[in-house]
């Protein structure tokens, strides 16, 4: 058993695995998991990394510091983007990536702390194409040549008592995030939205309104009183709300039955019991009813749009 020593922790996996497995059959799904995650695998150890072990359609590893951590799931990102359109159709997946710096103990090769069940949280709440790390991710990380950050704020996760400050790691050339995004610099310049121009709209049943940040809550249910009224008697009375904080919209499940929320541009969908998701970008949430599984289901769209970068 080796003591404990701050390291970061990568858990990458495989976005939309689950939904392959149904459409092509089992031999051609494993196949093709398999080779992405030994893909993965070697990227990793290419950019410096320790492959810890590989669990199904992800794979944990670590590494000395943020910033090896931070340049090689951006350099995964970019090179599975442009490997992808060689592979059939059919076969073509998302991946996603959680980061989280923190003291781990290492025991026979796996490894153990806070920091491996944060990055694994993160790699399930990120959604396709994305990677989010922790804060102190952040500030170890510093500049990463080809990369931004966009804060995400305050996020619960399962099995914590405290919430945790997150960021979203922006790796696409050339593009910006749907939130405020910054080069990657000190720690003092990673600024949140600003909350005088952000915008949530929402569409639903032909209505469509939009928010700015100082409008929140916004509550989503069949109440007459919630700003979003959706009739439909799968929806609870007030089912959701949506809050401004720290710099970004949260959706909070407040129902019976559940909430779920598709992010456009991918085929991942979080699902929310009392429990809590940020907005970004766009994408459908659905209430009451998991998306697909019955006709008509009560959905609202939404899209996060505006703000800027505050001054020092």
């Amino acid at each position: 058993m080796t003591g404990g020593t701050v390291h970061t922790v990568v858990f990458a996996d495989i976005a939309g695995s689950t939904a392959l497995f149904e459409a092509v059959g089992n031999a051609r799904a494993t196949a093709a998991v398999t080779q992405l995650t030994d893909w993965i695998g070697e990227t990793v150890t290419t950019h410096g990394g320790r492959v810890v072990k590989t669990l199904g359609d992800g794979v944990l590893c670590v590494f000395e510091d943020g910033a090896a951590g931070v340049a090689a799931m951006a350099a995964m990102m970019r090179s599975h983007h442009h490997r992808m359109h060689a592979w059939p159709r059919e076969l073509r997946l998302d991946l996603r990536a959680g980061l989280a710096c923190g003291e781990i103990v290492q025991v026979d090769g796996d490894c153990y702390g806070d920091a491996v069940n944060v990055a694994a949280r993160l790699s399930e709440r990120a959604g396709p194409r994305e990677i989010w790390a922790t804060e102190s991710t952040v500030e170890q990380a510093g500049s990463v040549d080809g990369t931004w950050f966009v804060r995400l704020g305050a996020m619960d996760l399962r099995g914590r008592s405290e919430p945790i400050v997150m960021y979203q790691v922006e790796w696409r050339d050339g593009e910006e995030g749907d939130s405020v995004t910054m080069q990657a610099a000190l720690p003092s310049t990673v600024m949140p939205l600003d909350s005088g121009s952000a915008c949530l709209e929402l569409s639903w049943g032909g209505a469509h309104r939009a928010f700015l940040s100082t409008q929140t809550p916004v509550h989503l249910g069949r109440a007459t009183q919630a700003q979003v009224h959706v009739g439909d008697p799968r929806v609870s009375r007030l089912h959701a709300r949506i809050d401004w904080r720290n710099g970004t919209f949260v959706l909070t499940d407040l129902s019976s039955f559940g909430t779920w929320v598709h992010f456009g541009g991918g085929s991942t969908v979080v699902n929310l019991r009392r429990d809590a998701c940020l907005l970004h970008g766009t994408g459908v949430i659905a209430l009451g009813v998991p998306l697909g599984k019955a006709a008509g289901g009560p959905t609202v769209g939404f899209r996060v749009s505006g703000g800027t970068v505050l001054p020092h």
